[in-house]
């Protein structure tokens, strides 16, 4: 990969990934306190950002493929070398796993029929590489499309948060479901330094439908209370003396308000026993099916983060209860998923994107019968106009590094590439950089725009 040692080169250049907050050199851990001391409050570190400070450097063509984002974290780090980037690893139950060639690419069909039946609809990418090995620090990245531990690192927003920001002025006035929805995942990075307006409602699907969208009283006695509620106080939320954070309140209670006595929420929130089963009757099924459903709505939700853990399979990975039972919830889930989205029309106009943290060692288990961890990764997406049947890239024999990187960078996808990916379909610039951070330091949608480090995988359209 003639690219590799260039973008390796940058990258040690300007250590971006691995750089603290507190080693900047114009602001130092003792400058920090410094300022507490001499009156200034936290409350620097909680104003609502103004989204007109945004200054984009290139101006660059994005791919606007997309209206909405579907981004499946499996957490715990799967096994690429016994999923999507499959290796005839010694001692591998080959007949448990099943491997076929389809479409040319090597598949385990005996853990994952029905998605082995949407290979045509997928592109699997196998030459990405994570740059952390430790779980949160890992899931957080994949989130934020950055350190953790970088310079804005904790506080930066979630991607789905960026694109909240975004999408915010296309909402109209009954589009009134969240924005940001995160589904089985209470763990998900919220808004980071903007708004809490902008942090994902975080739910767990149930039959039930979204709590709290009703009222025991019935509506006309709730907007009996709800205006009276507005007489005694709006005086304080709406251009509030008390700042942004009462203003943020009034924020919340009026979304709040649209979500309740509505026909749509309860249409797309709900779900029956007979529903879930065809998505393989658990949580993450459930999910699934409430990702298809809301965004079929085309009510306002615009990003939905999807997660499954349960990856980190140290011991006994061969185990039927172990990766054969959780491949089977990913598959049930997913391929259902996509059948759906797809019958809709709504895969069309939806990117999923489907990844871990990082990958698991390859070759030979270990005694402890698993894999422990290993950078090397896959990813997978399908929807939104992307040219599927195919793999990106390729690894070594045992798939410990990649061998043909597949793209027009000529090395390794990194999550910060898959973020870029992300904003470029949605027709966002990825090279943007916002002035509304905390210190005014400037925060970039894509860590280091200015100096082209991290790109869009183009080459998933074809």
């Amino acid at each position: 990969m003639k690219n590799q040692e260039k973008f390796d080169r940058l990258a040690a250049k300007h250590p971006h990934s691995h750089e603290f907050f507190f080693s900047r050199p114009h602001w130092s851990r003792r400058g920090f306190f410094k300022m507490l001391g001499a009156g200034v409050t936290a409350s620097v570190l909680t104003e609502r950002p103004a989204l007109g400070e945004v200054v984009t450097r290139t101006g660059q063509q994005t791919i606007s493929r997309a209206k909405n984002i579907v981004m499946l974290l499996l957490s715990g780090a799967p096994s690429h070398v016994d999923t999507f980037d499959f290796k005839e690893s010694p001692g591998a139950p080959l007949d448990v796993l099943k491997p076929e060639t389809i479409n040319g690419v090597k598949f385990p069909t005996g853990i994952m029929p029905k998605l082995a039946g949407k290979i045509d609809e997928m592109v699997i990418v196998r030459s990405g590489r994570s740059w952390a090995l430790q779980h949160s620090l890992g899931q957080a990245w994949v989130q934020i499309g950055r350190s953790p531990g970088a310079v804005l690192g904790d506080i930066a927003p979630n991607i789905g948060s960026i694109v909240a920001v975004e999408k915010e002025p296309e909402k109209t006035p009954s589009q009134v479901f969240p924005t940001f929805l995160a589904l089985n995942s209470d763990g998900a990075v919220g808004s980071g330094y903007m708004s809490a307006a902008y942090a994902p409602l975080r739910i767990i699907p149930a039959t039930t439908g979204l709590p709290d969208t009703d009222n025991p009283d019935g509506q006309a006695r709730f907007e009996a209370k709800y205006d009276f509620v507005n007489r005694l106080d709006a005086g304080l939320r709406v251009n509030s003396p008390y700042g942004k954070a009462m203003e943020d309140f009034d924020r919340f209670y009026k979304e709040g308000r649209g979500l309740m006595f509505n026909p749509a929420v309860t249409k797309a929130f709900r779900f029956t026993a007979d529903e879930s089963a065809r998505y393989g009757g658990n949580n993450f099924g459930n999910a699934c099916l409430l990702a298809s459903k809301i965004l079929a709505e085309r009510a306002g939700t615009r990003y939905v983060q999807i997660t499954l853990g349960g990856w980190d399979m140290h011991q006994n990975i061969y185990t039927p209860n172990v990766l054969p039972a959780l491949t089977r919830t990913l598959d049930n889930g997913v391929s259902q998923m996509l059948a759906d989205m797809k019958a809709s029309g709504v895969l069309d106009e939806t990117l999923v994107v489907m990844m871990g943290e990082f990958g698991r060692t390859p070759g030979r288990i270990t005694a402890q019968q698993g894999r422990d961890h290993f950078l090397q990764q896959f990813m997978v997406f399908a929807g939104a106009g992307v040219k599927g049947g195919r793999a990106i890239g390729a690894t070594s024999d045992d798939g410990a590094f990649t061998t043909e990187a597949g793209w027009s960078r000529d090395r390794d996808i990194r999550p910060e590439d898959v973020e870029a990916t992300i904003y470029s379909a949605l027709g966002i610039d990825w090279t943007s950089i916002r002035y509304d951070d905390p210190f005014k330091r400037g925060f970039y949608y894509v860590p280091e725009s200015d100096k082209d480090l991290y790109a869009p995988i183009n080459e998933l359209w074809g």
